[in-house]
């Protein structure tokens, strides 16, 4: 049916956002070194990521290294992490909801308004997990282009837009599209109202009934 197919792409789809910001969390490339200035002869590209920086030569060689301490990272790359943590453990917990809320499945109550509410709050937790995403992602882009743009920084420090981050921004807003659409099973449920039977009147043995037409009255 139309509405257990919008569930089902629906999770298709904020699965694979979810998937792609924990793809986005691991790489290394959020930011990459910027040939803006005057230099022709680019032998070092430089990549920044949450967790580790690396250092890619002409001939191919790639070196990474891990950041050494939490605390001494700038504040923009601790607050980032910890929102691309969150919305990564977030989706595992939307997923199960979902599952259990579908009208697919058999888990869960049979009640089909109820299996949408619970449908529905899956989808509510991939909507927070993609505005987190969102939130992080932005942050750090619009952290790129401040330094960019800023004089007082010296061209060889200056970065650009790397993989990862399109990747985070592509994952956030496929997650908010699948969880808005697991988020509207439940307006799409119906009304679902139950009618009550009232219970026929009895006839009484001798009892009279009424005329069915005015010709009776004659």
């Amino acid at each position: 049916m139309v509405h257990g197919g919008l569930q089902v792409l629906g999770l298709a789809l904020a699965g694979a956002g979810w998937a792609a910001l924990v793809a986005a969390t691991a790489l290394p490339q959020w930011e990459v070194s910027s040939f803006a200035g005057d230099t022709l002869i680019t032998a070092l590209v430089t990549w920044k990521g949450l967790w580790m920086s690396c250092v890619s030569q002409s001939t191919g060689q790639l070196q990474c290294k891990s950041y050494d301490s939490v605390l001494a990272l700038p504040g923009h790359l601790q607050a980032t992490r910890a929102l691309l943590v969150i919305s990564g453990v977030l989706g595992p917990l939307a997923l199960g909801v979902a599952v259990g809320g579908m009208k697919c499945t058999r888990c869960g109550s049979e009640d089909p308004r109820t299996k949408a509410k619970v449908a529905a709050a899956g989808g509510s937790l991939f909507i927070v997990a993609g505005l987190l995403g969102l939130v992080a992602c932005s942050w750090y882009g619009h952290r790129i282009v401040t330094n960019f743009y800023d004089p007082t920084v010296p061209v060889n420090y200056k970065f650009e837009f790397g993989t990862a981050l399109f990747v985070g921004w592509g994952g956030a807003a496929l997650t908010l599209l699948g969880g808005s659409l697991l988020a509207s099973s439940c307006s799409r449920c119906g009304g679902g109202g139950t009618t009550r039977a009232y219970p026929k009147a009895r006839k009484t043995p001798g009892a009279r009934s009424p005329p069915s037409s005015a010709r009776e009255y004659v």
